[in-house]
């Protein structure tokens, strides 16, 4: 027989109680577990951030993402990259901002390929939430992106034109001139600050051949062969920028130019460009500073991830004529300067 002092009978109530104070121990721990997590969550999830360039290879690029990727460490956020395959390579562009805005990031800086080929796929990702600001080259028209951080590249022409109107003053000129490719928006601004600073004008019977070279060395060597055969007298070169300067040079140097000849200007300011001025084979380059342009792009974007502000506007990076050879009437920046301050 059972003890009752022993073995007393429980009751339903008191089993019951039991039961829903477990219960609620349960629910109340999973609780604290679930806020825990998302809290770490939270703070591991990082603020992802793209940037997509013209091409891989250009020194400008190289160093516009080294510039990118040097920010996005210090400030502690993810940084994905895409580039082109040529400086006109649209599609792979329009193909990385649609991955990135799938992949959440909250913004992206780029260099768009053509002035308004893009604007269709960064509408797209701006709906989406997503923050574009363009680097260097903007697009047409500009708002659509939020914003632009580059160098003032109409100036930028205009200051080499200068020179070289300086340089070759009481001389015949014929001139030749190395573009990027159809559509390139920094690639007319350039092209027509130099006409501005040279002071001439589209169409101008100075100007004897107009070339594309795709801001590259070899395509700039040839486009420049073309240009001499066309027209053997050329003794002023414009390009785009300096590895096409470069070309250039070459394809001058073949057809028997000499560098106190011919006056070639450009725009950039990589260290191998600066080295070319203080070799005489470039007389002057406007410089300009793909790391500011990409560390502000991102921090802009992080800005916004953290508070909600959104970049706007123009940014002008800055810009400043490096010349082997002070003119009178040009303000100009020494070699010594140009190298203390180049990329590349």
């Amino acid at each position: 027989m059972r003890d009752p002092q022993r073995h007393p009978t429980r009751s339903p109530w008191r089993t019951l109680g039991l039961a829903v104070a477990l219960l609620a121990v349960v629910v109340a721990t999973s609780a604290i577990v679930a806020a825990a997590s998302a809290t770490t969550g939270s703070k591991s999830a990082k603020i992802k951030v793209g940037l997509i360039t013209k091409d891989a290879t250009n020194p400008f690029f190289v160093k516009m993402r080294a510039g990118a990727t040097k920010a996005a460490k210090r400030l502690g956020v993810s940084l994905s990259y895409a580039a082109g395959k040529s400086s006109s390579d649209n599609a792979s562009q329009i193909a990385a901002i649609e991955n990135m805005t799938t992949a959440g990031v909250k913004g992206i800086l780029i260099t768009v390929a053509d002035g308004k080929a893009e604007n269709a796929a960064i509408a797209k990702a701006r709906k989406r939430g997503v923050i574009v600001i363009a680097l260097d080259s903007p697009t047409t028209p500009r708002s659509a992106t939020n914003a632009l951080f580059a160098t003032n590249n109409f100036n930028a022409g205009v200051l080499i034109g200068k020179y070289a109107r300086a340089a070759t003053k009481g001389k015949k000129v014929t001139i030749g001139m190395l573009d990027e490719h159809a559509g390139s928006s920094v690639g007319a601004l350039r092209h027509n600050g130099f006409l501005k600073g040279f002071g001439i004008k589209k169409g101008s019977s100075k100007i004897a051949c107009v070339g594309n070279g795709e801001g590259q060395t070899a395509p700039s060597q040839t486009a420049m062969e073309n240009c001499l055969q066309k027209s053997p007298g050329i003794n002023v070169v414009y390009t785009i920028n300096e590895p096409s300067a470069a070309g250039a040079w070459t394809a001058l140097k073949k057809a028997g130019k000499t560098k106190a000849g011919t006056t070639i200007v450009s725009v950039d300011g990589g260290c191998a460009g600066v080295r070319n001025v203080k070799a005489g084979i470039i007389d002057a380059t406007s410089q300009q500073y793909p790391l500011l342009m990409a560390s502000r792009g991102v921090a802009a974007v992080v800005k916004y991830a953290k508070t909600g502000v959104k970049p706007r506007g123009y940014t002008d990076t800055g810009v400043n004529l490096i010349a082997r050879k002070a003119l009178t009437g040009v303000k100009s920046k020494t070699v010594k300067y140009g190298l203390a301050n180049c990329w590349g």
